[in-house]
């Protein structure tokens, strides 16, 4: 049954791989057997990366990509190609936020988290597809989306706008690329502990958050694993168009 769930000869793209949740998927997919691709913006970081997978008994290849601008993300893809074959998972994880209200927002800071969280994943997975359908070979796409696409929070208009979008673009996608044997799913995690958010989450407004949560702790990076394994595996051969949620009860609470 575990085999399931193995990716040994599977060549596995993640984006925005230089840090948190993108180096954690990473790794956790270089230990189920794939080869992983780590795109990103910051080559060095991506290379030490890589030397750590390497250094672990895994294979890692580090890879330049902006997921905002088309012909970045089609020179990653051939190069990939040329060096590890076709890509037949792609993670598409790489993604900002923006803070503050929407009336002192300027239209560019909007444009960049949409284009980062939405058109970058779109490019991304489209460019996956394409290759996919060409070489007539399934593969799996999945979308790291949010809670935040699912309700609101204060001072991040765009990036719950974005991940309320990119579900709406896994399910369509999921719809037109299954007779190609492409499943398309979305992860939504809930609030995660990273090295970004510590200090909040130690302050007294980020504890009155944690206990709003149903299970009264943070997300952590490893409990994220399993459902990133399921819907990247042929364990998820019949799942596309879903959305997992991984947020210790979060929106279920109405708090």
């Amino acid at each position: 049954m575990q085999d399931r769930f193995a990716l040994h000869g599977k060549v596995a793209l993640v984006t925005g791989a230089g840090g948190g949740l993108g180096a954690h998927f990473s790794r956790t997919l270089a230990q189920a057997g794939a080869a992983v691709v780590l795109a990103g913006r910051r080559l060095a970081v991506l290379e030490a990366l890589a030397g750590q997978i390497a250094a672990q008994g895994g294979k890692a290849y580090p890879v330049a990509m902006d997921v905002c601008d088309p012909a970045s993300v089609q020179q990653a893809y051939a190069r990939i190609q040329d060096v590890c074959g076709l890509v037949e998972v792609a993670v598409c994880n790489a993604g900002v936020v923006s803070s503050g209200k929407s009336l002192d927002l300027p239209p560019q800071e909007w444009q960049r988290v949409l284009d980062t969280n939405l058109t970058g994943c779109w490019l991304v997975a489209n460019e996956t597809a394409r290759r996919l359908v060409a070489a007539g070979r399934p593969g799996a796409i999945v979308n790291i989306s949010s809670i935040l696409g699912h309700r609101v929070a204060g001072g991040v208009l765009p990036y719950t706008v974005s991940k309320a979008a990119l579900e709406q673009m896994t399910r369509a996608l999921a719809l037109e690329w299954a007779r190609h044997g492409i499943r398309v799913n979305a992860l939504a995690p809930g609030y995660v502990q990273t090295d970004l958010n510590a200090d909040f989450f130690a302050s007294s407004a980020g504890q009155a958050m944690i206990k709003r949560i149903p299970q009264q702790r943070l997300g952590r990076h490893e409990d994220l694993d399993g459902p990133l394994l399921l819907l990247c595996s042929d364990a998820a051969a019949y799942m596309t168009g879903s959305t997992i949620v991984v947020d210790g009860g979060h929106l279920q609470s109405s708090l």
